[in-house]
């Protein structure tokens, strides 16, 4: 089939890149793929339509009649469906990912993950995280994002791996300096340790 344009290729390989990346991780928005697959989507509207009017013209009706142009509209209306599906399937997809973020790193995302969002998903991120913050601040700044599992103690053993400096630890100030270690509620260590920036020390 060289040189023939093989229909919803374009949205599949949307959908093998969610398959292929790690559980709950994220790839790079595939701008470039994603705007492929919209344009294809054009591209069968205006198939589908320019197919109806020559029906139309021609004094068919549009239901009934199983001619060339009939079954050419169905496979336009199918390739667009379809193709609709893989774009949604991509965007919901990443949402749900993008929402867990904000129980695990707060409303700062981290550089590495950040450059993987397109704009929208971004701005998606923000307006989650405000969302939460503003809940939980009705809830008298209860902070549900902490202790998704209850921990066996509060406290845990932490060592620091980038220099974090002087933080506000609940009511003194602690020195997170690089290879530190320190005893520290988990609620306060999770985040940190979400961003790379500290690691438990078990045993």
């Amino acid at each position: 089939m060289e040189g023939t344009e093989i229909y919803g290729r374009r949205g599949s390989q949307l959908v093998k890149e969610l398959a292929c990346a790690e559980p709950g991780q994220l790839t790079r928005f595939n701008d470039d793929l994603f705007n492929q697959v919209i344009k294809e989507c054009a591209v069968h509207y205006s198939q589908f339509y320019e197919l109806t009017r020559k029906m139309q013209d021609e004094g068919l009706d549009v239901q009934s009649a199983r001619n060339a142009d009939h079954f050419g509209m169905l496979i336009h209306h199918l390739s667009l469906l379809r193709n609709k599906r893989c774009l949604m399937a991509y965007v919901h997809n990443r949402s749900e990912i993008i929402q867990n973020l904000s129980w695990k790193v707060g409303r700062v995302l981290p550089e590495e993950i950040e450059h993987k969002l397109s704009d929208p998903e971004k701005r998606y991120f923000k307006s989650h995280s405000s969302a939460l913050q503003s809940y939980m601040r009705e809830m008298d700044g209860l902070d549900l994002t902490v202790d998704m599992v209850p921990p066996k103690d509060p406290y845990i053993k932490v060592r620091v791996l980038d220099d974090i400096g002087v933080t506000a630890m609940g009511d003194r100030d602690t020195n997170l300096a690089r290879h530190s270690i320190h005893f520290l509620k988990r609620s306060d260590a999770e985040h940190y340790m979400f961003q790379g920036m500290m690691e438990e020390l078990l045993g």
